[in-house]
C-alpha cells in the first residue's frame, strides 16, 4: 500500500508540470461547477444528471463520475493533490468524450458553427496535459510534494 500511495505522490519540484497542471485544472473547474453548482451558466447537479441520463443515454454512475472529475479533480488538480489519479480519470473520461460524441465530427471545432458538432482537437489537448501530469506528477508548489517529503 505504502508503494501505491508513494507512486501516487512522487514528484520533481518542476515549475513546468506545475504550469500543466494548474493549466488543466483551472480549464476543466468552470466545466465542473457548470456541472455540479450551477455556476457560470450551467444547469446544476439535477438538470445535468437528467441530461447525460436521458438525453445522452449515460449510466448514471457514468454521469455522476463525469461531474465530480470535472468538480473535485479540478480543484484537487490546482492544489496539486493525487494529481495522477485525477489525471488519469480525466484521461479516461476525454477518451469517452471523443469516441462518443466527437469522433464523428472530425477533427477541429465547431468554432464557425458550420459543423453539426465538435471535433476532438480540445479533447487532444486536454489528454496531452493530463499525460504530462500522469508521467510527471504535480510538480512544484503542490500538496503531493509536501506529503511526499514527509514520509
Amino acid at each position: 500500500m505504502k508503494h501505491l500511495v508513494q507512486t501516487l505522490l512522487i514528484t520533481r519540484p518542476n515549475i513546468g508540470f506545475s504550469i500543466a497542471r494548474l493549466t488543466l485544472g483551472l480549464v476543466i473547474f468552470p466545466h465542473g461547477a457548470q456541472k455540479l453548482l450551477g455556476l457560470f451558466g450551467g444547469n446544476g447537479y439535477t438538470a445535468t444528471m437528467e441530461f447525460f441520463t436521458s438525453q445522452m443515454g449515460l449510466p448514471s454512475i457514468v454521469a455522476f463520475s463525469i461531474i465530480m472529475i470535472e468538480f473535485f479533480g479540478s480543484i484537487s488538480l490546482i492544489l496539486g493533490f493525487v494529481s495522477r489519479f485525477w489525471a488519469l480519470s480525466l484521461t479516461g473520461m476525454f477518451i469517452g468524450i471523443i469516441y462518443t460524441t466527437q469522433l464523428e465530427h472530425g477533427f477541429f471545432m465547431n468554432w464557425f458553427g458550420n459543423q453539426a458538432g465538435e471535433g476532438f482537437e480540445y479533447s487532444l489537448l486536454i489528454i496531452g496535459l493530463a499525460l504530462s501530469i500522469l508521467v510527471n506528477g504535480s510538480g512544484k508548489w503542490s500538496i503531493d510534494g509536501l506529503i511526499f517529503k514527509k514520509e
